[in-house]
């Protein structure tokens, strides 16, 4: 308001001057003169007024310039606190690590004289009487690792008896149905391959199972209940491997005439 009130009181001076000296060539008025020197100031002045949003602008740019240094100072000091944890967890890592390795180390598995020297197991015998079901189940297993099949049986049986309720019991039925196939026992496997599927139907090792009672079936000539089971994989469990080697025994079915 004070800028227009003295640009309006410029310009009522400028043509009280201009009226007054009327009678005077402009070029020889020096009244004249100065109304146009008045004139020029004027232009000068409108035109710092009118770039006064440069100013602000100006401010404008500060301002973003040190909210940009503020976030900048925010985010090293993030980076460095995301460092310092990554090292400490590292450092937790490193300590459970090592606690782990130490219990590992000071671990004595009871071990049964039946199962390291190559003795067979009496029957209702665990290959590691008193151990726990996981000491139980890893024995027995590795009987049928080393191809000691009849043994293996024997401990996986019992340990389905020892342990019911182990959550190990799917996969220990699974392996006792093995055991008895890579024996050529395919009547008992497909027996014990059958109880995987209907005992531990939400067992992860049902896929596996029904496709090895196809493959019971096909060793004993039943090709319909073989087709069957491998038909079943494939449509229970498409894109798994089992359904895939179920559609190679098919492929080989239809080659044979089956």
């Amino acid at each position: 308001m004070n800028r227009a009130k003295g640009l309006a009181l410029l310009l009522t001076t400028a043509m009280s001057l201009q009226g007054c000296t009327a009678l005077t060539p402009p070029a020889e008025d020096p009244m004249q003169q100065r109304l146009v020197e008045v004139e020029r100031r004027l232009a000068a002045l409108e035109r710092i007024l009118a770039n006064g949003s440069l100013v602000d602008l100006t401010v404008q740019v500060d301002e973003l310039q040190r909210r940009g240094a503020e976030l900048q100072g925010r985010i090293e000091t993030l980076e460095h606190e995301k460092e310092e944890g990554a090292s400490r967890q590292r450092e937790l890592y490193r300590d459970l690590d090592e606690r782990i390795q130490n219990l590992e180390r000071s671990a004595r598995p009871v071990q049964s004289v039946s199962v390291l020297d190559g003795g067979s197991l009496a029957p209702g015998e665990l290959p590691l009487p008193g151990g726990s079901d996981l000491d139980n189940y890893q024995a027995a297993f590795e009987l049928l690792k080393e191809q000691r099949y009849e043994p293996a049986a024997m401990a996986f049986r019992q340990f389905l008896v020892s342990f019911p309720d182990s959550q190990r019991a799917d996969n220990a039925q699974y392996w006792l149905a093995e055991s008895y196939y890579v024996s050529g026992e395919f009547g008992e496997a497909l027996t014990q391959f059958k109880l995987v599927v209907d005992k531990y139907p939400r067992s992860r090792k049902v896929p596996d199972a029904l496709l090895k009672m196809g493959y019971c079936n096909y060793e004993l000539k039943k090709w319909d209940d073989a087709r069957a089971a491998l038909r079943r994989v494939q449509a229970e469990y498409a894109d798994t491997t089992a359904a895939r080697l179920a559609e190679q025994r098919l492929s080989r079915m239809q080659d044979e005439g089956h």
